[in-house]
Parts: structure tokens; sequence; C-alpha cells
């Protein structure tokens, strides 16, 4: 029998690679008559380094790439850091399947094993490219001095290595799918700070109109984190949240029904409003949106507000 083949497409950093390359070993496992090769895509986001996310202010800086070429039909499937991926997808194109999460923690990267947050000194430098994780930061230690940081995982790592910096905040998915789990200090928990949407797992896009293609790929997809993705999505598109807005949420499908908790926090970590929701795991969407209301409504409207009005001066 003739082997399907399929095209990955990818950006070209280590951690992108072995992300496409753990989907194709997945796919791989599920049929064997499918033949995988993956073409390296240079994105917007791999050539601007020298300036601050929130600043170049652009939902698709990781992604427009690969969805060009997904619906130009040179490449079969788009694999995505699910948090990259912007919350309107291109027509023509959709998220067809979603891999089991890796653990969704941020990590703190320190001079020595076993520090902390906490432990850090007064006024210690920390580096992050997140808005995320600078306000959450800042919101538990506002002596902090946050400054930016940009580049792939093993490329923050050894800046930080060659610098007068106290520490630095990565995903803990990339530093351990990357093995370099020897330079992790600590894990920052959920109670402290609240990873990205989409934080831990990874998204798989195709064209809409590739039938095949879709039914290949449900094979890899994990319901239960399909289901949290779903519902964390929906509240960053609610709230119009991207890289502009620090916002974080983190959903899970338990025994009895889907949960959610999200934060949104002004800049400066001084102001925050965090809140939990549970609800069905057949409305992931709803629960997503009621959860992004509830914010609102407690006083997030009047911080993005702000931030919104800010970027536009």
């Amino acid at each position: 029998m003739k082997k399907e083949k399929i095209i990955i497409g990818s950006r070209g950093s280590a951690l992108a690679l072995w992300q496409a390359n753990f989907v194709k070993k997945e796919i791989e496992k599920k049929n064997k008559y499918i033949s995988i090769e993956i073409k390296i895509i240079k994105t917007k986001g791999d050539k601007i380094l020298d300036v601050a996310l929130s600043k170049i202010g652009d939902k698709g800086l990781f992604t427009k790439e690969l969805e060009k070429e997904l619906l130009n039909g040179t490449i079969d499937i788009a694999v995505h850091s699910l948090k990259d991926l912007q919350t309107d997808i291109p027509e023509g194109l959709k998220l067809a399947a979603v891999t089991k999460r890796h653990k969704v923690e941020d990590v703190l990267i320190a001079k020595k094993k076993g520090i902390t947050i906490w432990d850090l000194k007064e006024g210690a430098i920390v580096a992050t490219g997140s808005l995320r994780r600078r306000a959450q930061l800042l919101h538990l230690r506002p002596d902090l001095k946050i400054v930016e940081l940009r580049g792939n995982v093993p490329t923050r790592i050894e800046k930080f290595l060659s610098s007068n910096w106290d520490a630095i905040v990565l995903a803990r998915a990339g530093v351990e799918r990357l093995k370099l789990n020897k330079y992790i200090s600590s894990f920052i928990p959920l109670e402290e700070i609240l990873p990205a949407v989409g934080q831990g797992a990874l998204g798989i896009e195709i064209n809409s109109n590739n039938k095949i293609v879709e039914e290949i790929v449900k094979e890899v997809n994990d319901e239960n984190t399909f289901l949290a993705i779903k519902a964390e999505r929906a509240l960053l598109k609610y709230l119009e949240g991207g890289c502009q807005i620090p916002i974080g949420a983190y959903g899970e499908v338990k025994s009895n029904g889907l949960y959610i908790d999200a934060i949104v926090a002004s800049v400066d970590g001084a102001v925050t409003f965090r809140k939990k929701a549970r609800g069905s795991k057949n409305n992931p969407e709803k629960l997503g949106e009621t959860l992004a209301k509830d914010l609102l409504k407690a006083g997030a409207y009047e911080v993005i507000k702000e931030i919104f009005n800010e970027k536009r001066n």
C-alpha cells in the first residue's frame, strides 16, 4: 500500500522542532501508512528579537507564516505551542487537535537550586518577555526589578548565565521538553502565578477542507486537554487579550466538571482580579465566557481599558 505523505510546518527553534517531531511520532504510531516530512518556516516573531512582544502588537506573531502555507496547501499541518495561537483563527483553517498537556507551571531559574520567588533578595533583577509573568511577579514582589528577555529557551538560559540577573522565569513545559531540567531552581505554584492560556499543550492546525488530514490528527487528540483549552481560549477571546494584556488562565477537567481559574492584572501588578468557576465540560466556551464576564464585572474592565488606552497613546 502506498504511503500517504503529510507535511508538517514548524518554526525552526529547538523547541518548535521538538514539538513537530513529537506530533510526527504520535501520528506515525497510530498509522503506519503515513510518511511525514517537516518543513521549517520562519515567522515574524523569529525575525524580530530586539523588541518586547507586547510592543510588536501582532497577534499572529509566531503563526501567520505557517497559516499562509496551510491556506496555500504547501503544508498539511501546522504545529503550534498553543499559547502562541491567536484566538481568532483565519477563515479556511481550524484547530483540529490538541495533544495531552504537559505540566503547566512556570519555573524559576536562578543561580542556585531550591531558590523560590520568596528567596530572591530585595530588589532582585528578574528577566522575562511576558507581561503576564511580569504583572504576577510584581504583584507578589513589588520590589523586584523586571527586565526584558526574548529569544528561544536555550538562548534565554544562556543570556541568564552570562548576566548579572538574579533569575529568569520560563514555562516548565519548554524547559523539560528540551531536557534542560538541571537549570530549574523551583516550580512556581499555580496559586502564585497562573500560566498563559494554552500553556503546556500543542495545537494542531489544518486547512478546514483537508478532511483526510482531519481524520488522521483526530487520533492524537486529547479530549480533556481540548475541553480545558476551549474554555481558556473563550475567556481570552472575550477579554480581547493576547500578548498585550496580562491574563493568566488554567482549565482542568475533573470527575465532577470543568474548572477554570483566571487572572487579569495591571502591567505593574498593583491591581489584580482573580476568579474561579466550575461548569459542564459539554459547553467549555460558555464557562470561559461566563468567567470572563465575572472578571470584567469585578473591575478587570477598567484595567483592560487603561492598557488599551496606553497602547493607543
